[in-house]
């Protein structure tokens, strides 16, 4: 202990700052004269009244205590994990004190709602106070609003709404319409989110997270209108209702939708742009329209737990002219009762390969390969077509666990497929 008190202050503040919460850093006040105030620089501050199951009006006091103390001129992380035994108006309070300090990351992150003593955010964190904040993340809270005060967040570069219960749509609009510099935003609604329209107008926004998976907010008259001309990177989980993109995303690189509709394809304007693509759709029929090509995209990842995915994974081959790397994977449990379709052995291939598979393609991966028939002829196709092919790696599912079954499909996967002597095969 000797030789870590006689480092310098900065480098003692760095270990500090690596223990699990405030309570912890506190404690090593005892360890010898030489840390007793150092626990008041600390820059990176964590209250979980979960942590050790502390009783509730202890926990109150020591937050109330320890962060009236702190001195520390710049917080470079506050985060609060709170359940149900902190009540709302404590939260408010440590809020406020919040707002009066130099803050540039600040969560939230409260359990669960509380119908008795529901977490109500005040006015005063969202008002100018936190004007160094430049990350902020808020779970399972409510947001109120002030109609004669200004909302301002001149810093804030990313926000993570989770869960959150908004006064109206019009609050959406003039929360994000205020946070001028914002470049990354993370939505996940709730039930009952009071928000019919999420409505995202922020020019200078470049990544996009959207996640409606509550099935009980199904209704097409639900949804999100987006307008960001620079968005590079969108995250779509989405259930039902819209989502209309306005003035196109011609800049997007990145995209990674899950969707139970394609409708959602008819806003999304160019598609050109993209370089790296995740779909797992419900059906390739009008998935985007007719004539679009992907001619950026280079990688591209098709979930298999849809029952047309082999039919969606050909469309979009067939329009990917500069495709170098494929990725098949189910990532979700099979969506629908029915079987998924096999490939009828008297399917005739295509008359013309992929553009791609005669160019481009270089590397094939499958996560979760079960050895089920349609399985089999899409490794068959990609083996037969791709002249190119440099690395293929096949991961075989976890849930085929008899050792005789994993023997067979390995060596189907070696007899049955002709694959060019360039092709390295690896299998997991």
């Amino acid at each position: 202990m000797d030789r870590i008190s006689q480092l310098h202050d900065e480098l003692l503040l760095k270990i500090l700052a690596m223990l699990p919460t405030m309570k912890d850093v506190v404690d090593t006040m005892f360890l010898s004269k030489r840390w007793q105030f150092l626990w008041m620089m600390v820059p990176r501050i964590v209250y979980n009244d979960n942590y050790k199951n502390p009783k509730y009006g202890s926990f109150s006091l020591f937050v109330d205590r320890s962060f009236f103390r702190h001195e520390a001129p710049v917080i470079e992380a506050l985060r609060f994990k709170l359940g149900s035994i902190c009540g709302s108006e404590d939260i408010q309070a440590w809020m406020r004190s919040a707002a009066k300090r130099c803050v540039r990351e600040l969560t939230i992150q409260i359990d669960t709602f509380s119908n008795k003593d529901p977490v109500l955010l005040p006015w005063s964190l969202y008002s100018g106070g936190c004007s160094m904040l430049v990350t902020l993340n808020i779970s399972k809270a409510i947001l109120v609003d002030d109609l004669d005060s200004p909302i301002s967040f001149p810093s804030l570069k990313t926000l993570s709404l989770k869960s959150i219960k908004y006064p109206s749509g019009e609050f959406v609009k003039k929360l994000l319409s205020n946070c001028h510099v914002l470049e990354d935003l993370v939505v996940e609604q709730c039930q009952a989110d009071n928000v019919n329209i999420f409505t995202v107008i922020v020019p200078s926004l470049k990544s996009l997270v959207l996640k409606t998976l509550d099935e009980r907010l199904a209704n097409d008259t639900q949804g999100f209108v987006i307008d960001a001309p620079s968005l590079e990177k969108i995250d779509i989980f989405h259930s039902s209702g819209f989502c209309i993109f306005e003035n196109g995303i011609t800049k997007v690189v990145d995209a990674n939708l899950v969707v139970d509709s394609w409708k959602l394809w008819k806003k999304l304007g160019s598609i050109a742009s993209f370089k790296r693509l995740y779909l797992c759709l419900p059906s390739s029929k009008d998935v985007y329209p007719a004539g679009r090509v992907f001619t950026s995209l280079v990688y591209l990842k098709i979930c298999t737990c849809e029952t047309e995915w082999v039919n969606l994974l050909m469309r979009v081959l067939r329009d990917s002219p500069n495709l170098r790397a494929l990725r098949l994977q189910q990532c979700h449990i099979l969506r629908s009762k029915k079987p998924r379709p096999c490939w009828n052995p008297s399917w005739n291939e295509p008359s013309s390969v992929p553009e791609c598979f005669l160019s481009s393609l270089e590397t094939f991966e499958w996560v979760n390969y079960e050895g089920a028939e349609e399985e089999k002829e899409a490794v068959a196709f990609v083996f037969r077509s791709a002249k190119c092919l440099k690395k293929a790696t096949i991961n075989i599912c976890s849930k085929t666990s008899d050792l005789d079954k994993k023997l067979e499909v390995i060596k189907e996967l070696f007899s049955s497929t002709r694959r060019s002597p360039a092709c390295q095969l690896e299998l997991r």
